[in-house]
């Protein structure tokens, strides 16, 4: 029972006398009628209104980034997983950007900065060329920089990628091994997933109302397994031993990594995330704004499935009067066709050819569904609008159903390709460009590479440190106009034959004028041989041709 309120209790917003627009008592009765007609103002009239009809049960409570994000992680990270295992739509929003941010792997282009360095041009390309030599040699062997020995380096980005998207973040743990005589670098990667990276279970003992968010020791606060001091920056990450879901037998363990290292200042963990909002410590799934309406997709799709394969059985029901067992069923039934008895009495079988014998009394009636549904493609489409808009992946590109006009279908293509190019941007600088300083300072400090200052001068560790990192190009819907474009685009001075080649099909412009070269070199080389070979094959035609003809006029004659 609600008690009602009293008249002492009233606002002052209630008043007669309250100005609502300026809020303070006016006693003038005639400006107070004037100022009644005004209830809401700027926003308030629109998205902050509480008094429309529209918007009354619209309650909307938002807190600070981990109240937002963290709480909600856990449950976000399973259902987006399980959609990615059990939704062919949400399992294509996740691999189109794996094939198309990564592809096969993104590869290092090495570009120092010679001018500052003193070097010159074919001082640099070789400079470069090692450089790239001996990446090579870490990166392909699968013992040498992945821990666990499963992927080599670029198989390494597809799978962070798809971690990073399916759990919002993904973390690469930097570990050094004793060096071989057959690997002569130690630097080891070891991915963790984000569910093994959690605030320790007895600091949550604290005064926070949540289950990620708690005081440490130290004074410093942990958001869900991110420690950060009092001025907010990231100084450790808590890593657990085992998933929140397993249960071992065992009791979890925290394993508290610094950030970066005390001496080298090189990261000792990277974390590959992007972040929607200020103070957010971790990521959220990159499904986490769509995970309803793929959800339901999901159930009205099964549901399609399942009636039309019902329709498609061809089931009798056989009512009885007398005893069911008595009737000679083997006879309607061929041998080994046998359907499998059911473990309640009540229950029913449909299948194929399947006989089902009621009991005296019962009878089966069907409802009608008008199956099959007539605009199911249009509304599975009209919602795959929805979530590609939300993915920034046309719906075209989402189901793989390319039907448009060429030019609906490039625009479509450019715009998915913004957000390739941007979230291939954020992989490199938090994952790819990270591991290329760690592996390059290994190099350089074992001699492997000369860089003289390296250690030395920032500026000049900054100079050898550039690298380009290049992926799988956007692809061309019509190769002779795009390519086409590109010559004249060269021709004028508004992109580089590097740029283009790139953009074309992500190949490197002094490798394919290298090999080119060669390529020639070896076809003026051949092409004497070609020529005797072409007149030495005329010559016999002609005598072939020669030789019918006097047969011929033998004949004739």
């Amino acid at each position: 029972m609600t008690a009602r309120r009293k008249p002492h209790d009233l606002r002052a917003s209630a008043h007669p006398k309250y100005h609502r627009t300026a809020g303070y008592f006016n006693p003038d009765r005639r400006a107070q009628r004037q100022t009644l007609r005004i209830v809401n103002q700027g926003y308030g009239d629109v998205g902050g209104s509480t008094t429309k009809r529209s918007l009354k049960g619209f309650d909307a409570l938002s807190g600070s980034a981990p109240r937002d994000i963290d709480d909600n992680n856990q449950t976000i990270r399973q259902r987006a997983r399980m959609l990615y295992m059990g939704s062919p739509i949400a399992t294509s929003a996740i691999r189109v950007n794996r094939t198309n941010v990564i592809g096969t792997g993104l590869v290092p282009k090495c570009a120092i900065d010679a001018d500052f360095l003193g070097m010159t041009k074919d001082e640099a390309i070789a400079w470069q060329q090692a450089a790239e030599r001996e990446f090579a040699l870490w990166a392909n062997n699968k013992r040498a920089c992945d821990e666990t020995g499963v992927n080599n380096f670029y198989a390494m980005q597809q799978l962070a990628l798809t971690s990073w998207l399916l759990s919002g973040d993904v973390f690469a743990l930097i570990n050094h091994v004793k060096r071989t005589s057959i690997m002569p670098y130690g630097l080891r990667l070891h991915l963790i997933e984000a569910d093994r990276v959690a605030t320790p279970m007895e600091a949550l003992r604290s005064v926070y109302p949540s289950y990620t968010t708690a005081e440490l020791q130290n004074g410093n606060i942990c958001y869900d397994g991110v420690e950060i001091d009092k001025r907010g920056s990231i100084v450790a990450y808590h890593i657990r031993n085992s998933y929140p879901q397993e249960f071992t037998g065992k009791p979890s363990k925290w394993v508290r990594v610094k950030a970066y290292g005390e001496k080298t200042g090189l990261p000792n963990i990277l974390h590959v995330m992007d972040a929607e909002r200020p103070e957010q410590y971790r990521g959220v799934s990159y499904l986490a704004h769509v995970i309803e309406p793929l959800a339901q997709i999901k159930r009205y799709s099964d549901s399609e499935l399942v009636a039309a394969v019902i329709e498609s059985f061809f089931t009798a029901f056989i009512t009885t009067t007398g005893d069911a067992t008595e009737m000679p069923w083997d006879q309607l039934i061929p041998p080994g066709e046998e359907p499998e008895e059911p473990e309640d009495e009540n229950e029913y079988e449909m299948g194929p050819g399947q006989i089902n014998m009621l009991k005296p009394g019962e009878s089966v009636t069907f409802g009608d569904p008008k199956r099959p549904t007539s605009g199911f493609e249009g509304f599975l489409h009209a919602i795959s609008l929805e979530i590609g808009a939300a993915l920034e992946v046309p719906a075209d590109l989402l189901l793989k159903s390319f039907n448009s006009s060429y030019s609906a279908s490039r625009a479509a293509l450019m715009e998915a390709w913004k957000a390739f190019r941007m979230r291939r941007t954020w992989f490199v600088d938090d994952f790819c460009q990270p591991i290329w300083e760690l592996w390059l300072t290994e190099a350089v400090a074992l001699g492997r590479l000369r860089a003289p200052g390296f250690f030395a001068d920032p500026a000049i560790r900054a100079a050898y440190l550039g690298c380009n990192w290049v992926g799988p190009s956007q692809g061309q819907l019509d190769p002779t106009k795009e390519i086409s474009a590109e010559v004249v685009a060269i021709e004028q001075g508004l992109t580089t034959r590097e740029a283009a080649a790139i953009r074309y099909n992500g190949s490197s412009w002094d490798t394919n004028i290298e090999r080119l070269a060669y390529e020639n070199e070896r076809l003026a080389a051949m092409r004497p041989v070609s020529e005797s070979i072409t007149d030495m094959a005329a010559d016999t035609a002609s005598r072939e041709a020669q030789s019918s003809y006097q047969e011929g006029d033998e004949l004739n004659a």
